[in-house]
């Protein structure tokens, strides 16, 4: 499939009016290019394994829009046949009224034929063999090194949905839990996605893993994760459902039957989570979390201790905290 792009460049402050106004007229979707850096909250709702390096911001922004060519090579717009010729005049009609009240910048736009971008294997030239600590992760298209076969290898492509382990709080998660598993582990993993921290606690020898997540694509994504790790399907559970608010999910899990909860999500779900999960863990069970920015950390060290909890241990990687708790016995 193909599609027709029209790239207006613009500056930062004139984003969000130029694309409410062409909004209005069809194209949807925009592509925002700029070197704003992002706020803490950003990044905290972002929550991706892979942020680039960006230079320092210069005002400027480009605002893509895709309009799609039907098989002769005709464009769509509102499921309407047009031209690019008519797509450009509203475009440069719309710019040039809010040209007449506000800073747009050159405003400019260029037009040009893009085909489908194919994004999953677009992260290849992003995505190589990595370590974390003793353990090696690897994409299915490298090839391990002679010298690491010997080594734990965590085999895993990045996909859309889920992570691949190369974000800090999740690499916080794998160093606390490397510290508490045992071969008698029960283990329960909020939030599971693709299954990484439960995979890597079974490689790592624990007994049995229990997944919850929100999102029904975590149960394919888990899924594909074990086959390609040779995790067997009775190692590793998992339950789509809102453990928080559900109490179907919270008696399927189970009470008081795991040595370890382990919750890789952001601060603002933590807080209403560990009150929870509490009743989750065995006495004297380990409770770790990550996925707080380093501003939420009192956040959820509050929220550990009102629960009943006993911090043991607040370990940082970047601007990342991780929070490890034990319920009392």
């Amino acid at each position: 499939m193909k599609w027709t792009k029209f790239k207006i460049k613009t500056v930062t402050d004139a984003e969000d009016v130029i694309i409410s106004f062409l909004y209005d007229i069809g194209l949807e979707g925009a592509q925002i290019e700029d070197k704003v850096p992002l706020t803490a909250v950003e990044k905290e709702q972002m929550f991706v394994d892979i942020l680039p390096d960006c230079p320092d911001d210069d005002g400027i922004a480009y605002l893509s829009f895709f309009v799609e060519e039907n098989e002769k090579g005709e464009l769509l717009l509102n499921e309407e046949i047009t031209t690019k010729e008519e797509i450009l005049e509203q475009v440069e009609a719309v710019l040039a009224e809010i040209r007449s009240f506000m800073d747009i910048g050159e405003g400019t736009v260029t037009v040009d034929e893009t085909e489908d971008i194919d994004w999953i294997n677009n992260w290849k030239q992003y995505f190589h063999q990595f370590y974390i600590d003793d353990l090696l992760v690897i994409p299915s298209w490298e090839e391990v090194k002679e010298e690491d076969k010997d080594k734990k290898i965590l085999h895993i492509d990045p996909g859309t949905a889920f992570g691949t382990g190369m974000h800090e709080t999740t690499q916080l998660c794998i160093r606390q839990l490397k510290k508490h598993i045992t071969p008698e582990t029960e283990l329960l993993d909020v939030g599971t996605g693709s299954g990484i921290l439960a995979i890597i606690s079974l490689m790592y020898g624990i007994k049995h893993a229990v997944g919850t997540d929100l999102d029904p694509c975590a149960i394919e994504a888990t899924r594909e994760n074990m086959e390609a790790n040779g995790i067997a399907p009775e190692q590793f559970d998992v339950m789509i459902g809102n453990i928080i608010s559900e109490k179907e999910v919270q008696d399927k899990v189970g009470y008081e039957c795991y040595d370890i909860v382990v919750a890789n999500i952001l601060a603002d779900v933590l807080v209403p989570l560990t009150p929870v999960i509490v009743n989750q863990l065995k006495p004297g069970g380990i409770y770790i979390t990550s996925g707080i920015i380093n501003d939420k950390e009192q956040t959820v060290v509050e929220a550990v201790k009102a629960a009943g909890l006993e911090v043991l241990e607040v370990t940082y990687q970047g601007e990342w905290v991780s929070v490890t708790s034990r319920k009392g016995k």
